[in-house]
């Protein structure tokens, strides 16, 4: 396997296989940056270098090989990232050896579920063209969906019969990967919700739609009913999704993603829609980077998955109140990991399948361009929400909105749109900011008392410098320095805070430049007992110098690990770049020593 990993190495191109997860921009002769997958931030301190293939994030320390990076992103073992690799460079794969029985069982039990659920796909296809889906056709037919893309999208149809999906399959997969498959239910269940007793399938008269994974491998179903009520006349649910399983959890995957990232890339924007017809008829008019949250909640998870391919979102859920409450909800989420956001309301209350059927996509793709900024239909929607002018329907809409003003992370976008709701809400403008700021004092009081945040001596000098006024000698000290080594500061607990610092418009207050609460709360504390500003240059210099010195440390340890992790894998061209950046940071240092060395002197 050692060998194999290395021709596999040597034949990976790391920014291409990075770039399928992380949005690269060039940033020198051989390195590429961007935001790091590993931890949230603002400023990309993501570094890959082209030529001696590695990754070092200066933000959070993570670093590696392609092997490395796919374990992290994956959530994979050394082996599994190897074959990873290869098949994204077209490798072909050695016979697998495994390091435990457990392991290769696992492994084994993965090749089985994603055989069984190509095999269902089949099933369901096959069965969609029988007599006994005639109206299943009927309905697809009647919703415009094309033989076209039925192929596309691999739609097929589970037959009203409890055993024959469970009969075709068991000759070719084992008890286990049957129980494990979420295809298949049971009266009596495990602990853990498989399925223990006799197997019946779980999708019976309904149309089918696979859910795949970013490499478009089928991992679960969602399966539309053909009837509102069964045979007793109870109410059958619309939709019936897969459970979660090994290969499936709902909240880390978007629906279409596979078909969709190249056009979200190319376009720079991703359209967001809440249905799995919505996304297959806009994509099949020609809106190639429509996805969908497959009815979900939209999650944490799914955002940052998004955020690997754009970092601007058209979001077009359905106009009912559910999907205007998913809206907010999923606008809230993309706020805080500082997304352009837009907002599609279509004409006439239509969802996007019905829109296209009935206005054409030229008219979706214009409602598409002419999307409204975020904060523009949150304001709209408090006044639906409160439509009375009384001041109890103004509070009740300033309510509202506060939230989701306080979680933009610009201060000049904060403004912007405070000043936009105080004048269509007919809410003094003033008044707004001041209820805008009770609310996050309010915040910041109630976790105070247990979360009381204290920064170091040197980390406290430079906050106060950078609280400073543009034009404070302290401040252009401090900022000439952090600007260009944010590795300096990035490992410190105040780091978000001093990014913001340092970036904050002129004439900002610091403690509205500050991104959240604790940081807000840490930045008070130091404020509220000021260094002697007489010699707070001074301070800085002496802070600016520790920083530089506790980096050098750092650094040479994680240099030094990376050359033990390059020897022992025999990566010679890493070891000799590796080696020269240690050779000129021990320069650095030698120098740095010897210069204090000769102050020392000097001065006595």
């Amino acid at each position: 396997m050692d060998d194999f990993a290395q021709s596999v190495k040597a034949q990976a191109d790391i920014v291409k296989i990075v770039g399928d997860y992380v949005r690269l921009r060039k940033s020198g002769a051989q390195n590429y940056s961007g935001l790091c997958p590993f931890h949230k931030e603002k400023t990309g301190s993501f570094s890959v270098n082209a030529a001696h293939g590695y990754f070092y994030c200066f933000g959070c320390h993570e670093k590696g090989d392609v092997f490395t990076f796919v374990q992290k992103m994956e959530n994979v073992g050394f082996p599994e990232s190897i074959r990873i690799v290869a098949q994204k460079c077209g490798i072909a794969l050695p016979q697998r050896e495994f390091n435990s029985p457990e392991e290769a069982k696992q492994a084994g039990l993965r090749r089985q579920l994603l055989d069984i659920h190509e095999a269902a796909t089949l099933y369901f296809e096959q069965q969609l063209k029988s007599p006994t889906a005639a109206r299943a056709r009927e309905y697809l037919t009647g919703r415009g969906v094309t033989p076209e893309t039925v192929a596309k999208f691999r739609i097929g149809f589970a037959p009203d019969d409890f055993n024959a999906l469970r009969d075709q399959l068991r000759g070719s997969f084992s008890e286990e990967a049957m129980r494990a498959s979420g295809l298949f239910s049971s009266k009596e269940q495990s602990e853990t919700g498989l399925p223990t007793g006799a197997l019946y399938s779980r999708f019976r008269k309904r149309i089918t739609f696979p859910i795949a994974n970013e490499q478009g491998r089928i991992i679960a179903f969602t399966a539309r009913a053909l009837e509102e009520v069964d045979d007793n006349g109870r109410p059958v649910a619309k939709y019936l999704n897969s459970p979660e399983t090994q290969l499936y959890t709902k909240g880390q995957v978007l629906f279409n993603l596979d078909k969709a990232k190249a056009g979200i890339r190319s376009n720079d924007f991703a359209v967001l829609v809440e249905g799995q017809m919505d996304c297959i008829s806009a994509f099949m008019a020609g809106v190639t980077n429509v996805l969908a949250t497959s009815g979900t909640a939209f999650t944490e998870a799914q955002v940052r998955l998004l955020s690997r391919f754009t970092k601007r979102v058209v979001v077009n859920f359905d106009p009912d109140t559910a999907g205007a409450n998913a809206a907010e909800k999923s606008i809230a989420l993309l706020t805080e990991e500082d997304f352009e956001i837009k907002v599609v309301t279509l004409e006439d209350g239509l969802d996007p399948d019905r829109y296209i059927r009935e206005q054409g996509i030229d008219a979706y793709i214009a409602a598409l361009r002419n999307a409204r900024r975020h904060a523009d239909y949150l304001i709209d929607r408090a006044r639906i929400l409160f439509p009375a002018r009384t001041s109890e329907a103004k509070v009740k809409a300033a309510n509202f909105l506060l939230p989701h003003i306080r979680r933009m992370p610009s201060a000049i976008q904060r403004s912007d749109f405070t000043d936009n709701a105080a004048q269509k809400l007919g809410i003094d403008s003033a008044l707004m900011r001041q209820e805008l700021k009770r609310a996050a004092a309010q915040r910041l009081d109630s976790v105070a008392a247990t979360h009381a945040p204290a920064a170091g001596r040197n980390e406290s000098y430079l906050l106060a410098a950078l609280a400073q006024p543009q034009d404070n000698a302290a401040r252009r000290q401090a900022v000439e320095v952090l600007s260009t080594r944010p590795e300096l500061y990035s490992g410190l607990a105040s780091a978000a805070l001093m990014e913001s610092l340092l970036h904050a418009p002129s004439g900002t207050s610091p403690i509205e430049a500050a991104p959240d609460d604790w940081s807000r709360h840490l930045l008070a504390k130091v404020l509220a007992d000021p260094s002697d500003e007489k010699h707070l240059e001074q301070r800085v210099s002496a802070s600016l110098e520790a920083l530089e010195d506790a980096w050098i440390s750092r650094r040479t340890k994680e240099l030094k690990s990376m050359i033990a992790e390059a020897l022992r894998r025999n990566d010679t061209a890493a070891v000799t770049a590796l080696t020269e950046e240690k050779q000129k940071i021990d320069a650095q240092l030698h120098h740095r020593t010897h210069r204090s060395y000769n102050d020392a002197e000097n001065d006595s």
